[in-house]
């Protein structure tokens, strides 16, 4: 008997996305095994024994097929063990009723909005001892006795070049984080910071920044540091996209040695990313991570990406301040709505999950449109460094039904404009006129009106002006309904002829 198509659909979003599961559930909760007695192991281990509940739930309605109705109550009596399973994890808090729509929703559209509902957002350590309980002050003090019995006296040992037996409030940020990843027990602090010392120095981390592993080709493209966010965390984006095409796989990771490679060159951008930061108390103290989940294969990631976090998880703790996943597809979306349950409010609170289509709306909230690659609707390009900080850009929003003019004035003559302009999901038209203030002077068509795709990147000419007068830079978005965020900026160079 054929399975209806809902169930279809229920399939699909729980087995498809194996790899986007560990993802998720690794990718900030990194530092905390399932071995763990802490409050984020319990959570992993809780997910774990409610997997198995989910695939007993699916194993039912795969061998008796049931009309949908009938469906939905059996998911809620698995859900009801799903939480009796979770009984020491956080109760989420529901959010207020949305005014009624006007147009029905369907079943996985409300999913989707559901999952894109953001906790509130996460609050970093501030690393002050000052700002520590007692007992948490006692546990820092008690690793570094335990640290200093195991090197004796006169031992010594440094992690990202600093002395973690120095005293220096460096070192407190660095121990308190390995204590954060074990809720403060000191012995699972202390056996989590030796194995990390002993892989560091197997590895040779610590020179792995400068080496040239002759990856060329991914820099810039699979993993890379890229500006800060407005708070100043350095940003890592992480791209696996490109890894559909099969030969760049085999080129990648076809054998032991291919991978073992790899593994490396993604260490080193980490440890690229690490050296940024400030390791001091009331500092910038982690990173931002940034994953675009747009045409990522599934099967072939596994394995590497499982060792990939198994090294993260182990050996950076606390290092991530917020987690934001881009171009998320839908069963992406549907299956976050249904484990964010049972994770802990510490860890939902890292999450952003965003569509497909709404990069741009989603990582302005974080990081300023100059410092957002153009590829996700920002205008920052891969040279701009060279030239310096990115000049700063202006944001403005385009309703839906809205055409917005954007004027330059004050140009003379002879003088040089350079501009850039983004639109996030752009689907839209855009035109470039200059206007002479001479009576009687033309308008110049800069730039024709034109239909911008959605996946177009930003606008960015310049225009020399023979006469005084000003650029009117135009985005109709009269023909959508949508309100779009977007950004622009100029510089205008006088002419150096007298």
């Amino acid at each position: 008997m054929f399975l209806p198509l809902p169930l279809i659909k229920c399939e699909l979003i729980l087995f498809c996305p194996f790899v986007i599961i560990n993802l998720l559930l690794c990718g900030v909760c990194s530092s905390r095994p399932l071995s763990s007695a802490s409050k984020h192991s319990q959570s992993q281990n809780h997910c774990f024994s409610s997997s198995l509940i989910l695939f007993s739930y699916f194993h039912l309605i795969k061998t008796n097929p049931l009309p949908p109705l009938t469906l939905f109550c059996y998911r809620d009596s698995f859900r009801a063990s799903l939480i009796h399973n979770s009984f020491q994890m956080e109760k989420a808090s529901s959010p207020e009723a949305s005014p009624k729509p006007h147009h029905k929703k369907s079943f996985v559209t409300t999913l989707m909005e559901a999952a894109t509902l953001r906790s509130p957002s996460f609050k970093e350590d501030t690393y002050f001892i000052s700002h520590l309980k007692s007992s948490e002050k006692k546990s820092l003090q008690e690793l570094k006795d335990k640290l200093t019995a195991s090197l004796g006296p006169d031992g010594q040992c440094t992690m990202w070049g600093i002395p973690l037996l120095s005293g220096d409030e460096k070192a407190d940020v660095i121990l308190l984080k390995f204590l954060r990843a074990r809720d403060f027990k000191v012995s699972d602090s202390f056996h989590m910071l030796e194995k990390c010392l002993a892989w560091r120095k197997e590895f040779k981390a610590d020179s792995v920044a400068e080496e040239e592993l002759g990856l060329e080709e991914l820099e810039g493209v699979v993993a890379y540091m890229h500006g800060y966010d407005r708070e100043g965390h350095p940003v890592c984006y992480n791209a696996y996209g490109v890894f559909r095409d099969k030969d760049m796989c085999e080129r990648m990771f076809g054998d032991e040695e291919k991978l073992s490679k790899f593994l490396r060159w993604r260490v080193q951008v980490m440890e690229r990313g690490i050296n940024l930061l400030h390791f001091k108390p009331g500092g910038i103290n982690s990173i931002i991570q940034v994953t675009d989940l747009k045409d990522m294969p599934k099967r072939d990631l596994r394995v590497v990406s499982n060792q990939i976090l198994s090294l993260f998880q182990d050996n950076y703790p606390e290092m991530v301040a917020r987690k934001i996943f881009i171009n998320v597809p839908w069963y992406f979306s549907v299956l976050y709505s249904m484990f964010s349950p049972f994770l802990t409010q510490r860890t939902k609170s890292k999450f952003v999950i965003s569509r497909q289509g709404y990069a741009a709306e989603t990582l302005y909230k974080f990081i300023r449109p100059e410092d957002v690659p153009v590829q996700y609707g920002g205008l920052s390009r891969t040279n701009d460094s060279q030239n310096g900080p990115p000049k700063p850009a202006s944001e403005f929003t385009v309703k839906g039904g809205e055409k917005v003019n954007i004027q330059i004035e004050g140009i003379e003559g002879g003088a040089t404009i350079t501009w850039d302009l983004v639109v996030g999901g752009w689907d839209l038209e855009y035109s470039a006129e200059f206007v002479p203030n001479a009576e009687g002077s033309y308008t110049i068509a800069v730039e024709k009106v034109r239909k911008l795709s959605p996946w177009e990147e930003a606008i960015h000419n310049s225009f020399t002006s023979r006469e005084a007068g000003k650029m009117i830079l135009s985005v109709d978005n009269t023909a959508s309904r949508r309100k779009k965020v977007a950004a622009y900026r100029y510089i205008v160079r006088k002419s150096c002829l007298d």
